[in-house]
């Protein structure tokens, strides 16, 4: 009994010793936030294959979720992780928590960012909100590099879905800095990873829901609550409203690619009827022409959401892309 005792104990110090740190985002106010009293996050269970998939549809208070690898394994790389859900939800599971495990297996730690949802109910300014998040992320890992083991140098940000056009953003709009910052730290992430991926806001590119949430405007937050009720009928619905053309062209990241662009590794399938897989194309190609370093990985089919689990092939994109991250950080 004494033996048994002994083991749960370090069992259980191993466990605490381990277990994910989260942490808010910002201390205090959250700015672009509105003070509504009782505000708490809201989430929903849909079935996804033989697997259910949690979604977080209210973020109130933006997170990080901190996942270290082992000391022994540790490679001082970071990547922060932006779970997708059409700026409409986050997917945190397949797309956040468990991409961050995969990377802990390999030394690198991951750090899943819950970031708020561009919905003007609950924000202002919303097509700042989940940039100002990602900064907001990339200043916190970086200012905190040393106490989480990490390089300030090596810290990327990986995205899929809309939390690809997310983590593209924060790679392209770097110098558009949305956060207070005092220390002047660099915004710019040293690496992009980017999994079936929002690029274009482009009418003929885009995938309609993501573009809407993050920079339509004209339907109220119930009004637009009822036409994303039916997934089915709402791409095709969002088609017909308007969106001011500076900002497809501002959010349409494909033209935001310059020389200085961050190093990047991409992903899709290319069946994929949400998100088409031109989309990962056209960056490819604004990063060949600006000599920025880029790796790809294409599945033939596969759809579109599946994480890093595509279960039409024997290959996941996730060790691929591990390989090229502690290539790119020798």
């Amino acid at each position: 009994m004494i033996k048994q005792a002994l083991i749960l104990a370090l069992l259980l110090c191993f466990t605490m010793n381990n277990a994910q740190q989260v942490i808010p985002l910002y201390d205090g106010k959250v700015p672009n936030s509105k003070q509504i009293v009782g505000l708490k996050d809201t989430t929903a269970v849909f079935p996804s294959g033989n697997k259910t998939i949690h979604f977080v549809l209210r973020v109130s208070s933006p997170e990080l979720t901190i996942f270290l690898p082992e000391k022994s394994k540790a490679t001082g790389i970071g990547v922060i992780i932006c779970p997708g859900g059409g700026y409409s939800g986050l997917a945190i599971d397949h797309e956040g928590y468990d991409i961050a495990k995969k990377l802990n297996e390999k030394g690198i730690a991951g750090f899943v960012l819950k970031y708020r949802l561009p919905n003007a109910e609950f924000v202002n300014n919303k097509e700042f909100v989940p940039l100002q998040d990602a900064q907001r992320a990339i200043q916190l890992v970086r200012e905190n590099a040393k106490k989480w083991g990490v390089n300030p140098n090596k810290i990327g940000i990986e995205g899929n879905s809309a939390g690809g056009h997310l983590a593209a953003t924060a790679g392209t709009h770097y110098q558009k800095i949305l956060i207070d910052n005092p220390l002047k730290t660099s915004l710019r992430p040293d690496f992009m990873v980017l999994n079936y991926p929002v690029i274009s806001m482009a009418d003929s590119l885009t995938h309609m829901g993501s573009r809407y949430n993050l920079i339509g405007e004209g339907l109220s937050p119930n009004e637009l609550k009822a036409v994303m009720s039916d997934w089915k009928t709402s791409e095709q619905k969002l088609t017909n409203l308007p969106v001011a053309e500076e900002k497809i062209k501002e959010y349409s990241n494909e033209l935001q690619v310059t020389s200085e662009t961050p190093p990047v590794f991409i992903t899709h399938a290319v069946d994929d009827n949400v998100v088409k897989v031109q989309n990962s194309i056209l960056f490819i190609a604004a990063l060949q022409k600006n000599k920025i370093p880029v790796e790809s990985f294409f599945y033939a089919k596969g759809g579109h959401g599946y994480g890093m689990d595509n279960s039409t092939s024997d290959v996941e994109w996730i060790d691929s892309c591990m390989n090229w991250i502690l290539k790119i950080n020798k």
